[in-house]
């Protein structure tokens, strides 16, 4: 009897670890997405496409998912400015711009620092609207081999803590590099920041939608994945009864 439960505690125990798996997983990944000089893991039902010289990624399978998060990748030839002091000092500086709407905004910088990403040296900042209203975008900047790099993160400010489990593991995958040939990048006399604007195909309420959580809290980038799970509660109440299945199928193999 005790041996049958012992292995009924084992099976709990793995059943509750791949639960908990689950619960700390924002979006599963499934696409290693590389242009001519980045390369990530990209979620499923996520899409990049090129628009001009910058790529523009979203979730091409859900219309109101689509609204509430993009990604956008630029490069340019190298000039003077593009050094990671410079980009650095530009990010720890509010920035200004002028909405769709013709409304002016000037954005508040959570924060603005080097990182290591995959053994190269970023520059990594988290503006609140600075490239859409209502929208969080998160910077992250590099120069190697001769040209500027900026992938951006937006996201809706109500979705911030949503979906910053995917974003960070798309930070932690991000890679840069040249390759030869068919480069998609900007001249050396632009200005990589401005060059990696959201396409105004894609900006404003017609695609974005109304701003959600207008009173949400400052972001917390630690937050783990059980965190945000719970505010959604499809997936938090779907989860809980997954793992109440499993508990009744075990007791019931246990009166057997």
């Amino acid at each position: 009897m005790k041996n049958d439960e012992g292995k009924e505690m084992k099976h709990f125990r793995i059943f509750a670890v791949i639960f908990g798996l689950l619960m700390g997983t924002d979006s599963a990944f499934a696409v290693k997405f590389a242009n001519q000089f980045v390369e990530f893991d990209l979620p499923t039902a996520w899409n990049c496409f090129l628009e001009g010289t910058e790529w523009v990624c979203q979730n091409q399978q859900d219309a109101a998912k689509k609204k509430e998060a993009i990604i956008i990748l630029a490069a340019k030839i190298q000039g003077d400015q593009d050094t990671l002091d410079q980009y650095l000092n530009y990010l720890k500086a509010p920035k200004t711009f002028t909405s769709a709407q013709g409304k002016s905004l000037t954005s508040t910088v959570s924060y603005a620092q080097n990182k290591s990403i995959n053994d190269r040296m970023w520059v990594d900042s988290l503006h609140m609207e600075s490239e859409v209203p209502g929208f969080y975008t998160r910077y992250i900047a590099t120069v190697t081999d001769g040209i500027g790099i900026l992938v951006t993160y937006s996201v809706n400010k109500g979705k911030y803590q949503e979906y910053t489990p995917m974003f960070e593991e798309m930070v932690k995958s991000l890679k840069a590099f040249r390759k030869d040939g068919g480069l998609n990048a900007a001249p050396a006399n632009s200005d990589l920041f401005k060059n990696a604007k959201i396409p105004s195909g894609v900006t404003g309420d017609t695609v974005f939608g109304s701003v959600q959580g207008a009173n949400e809290e400052a972001p917390k980038p630690n937050e783990s994945g059980l965190d945000a799970l719970m505010k959604d509660p499809i997936l938090f109440y779907g989860g809980l009864g997954a793992l109440a299945l499993i508990i009744l199928s075990i007791l019931k193999k246990r009166k057997k």
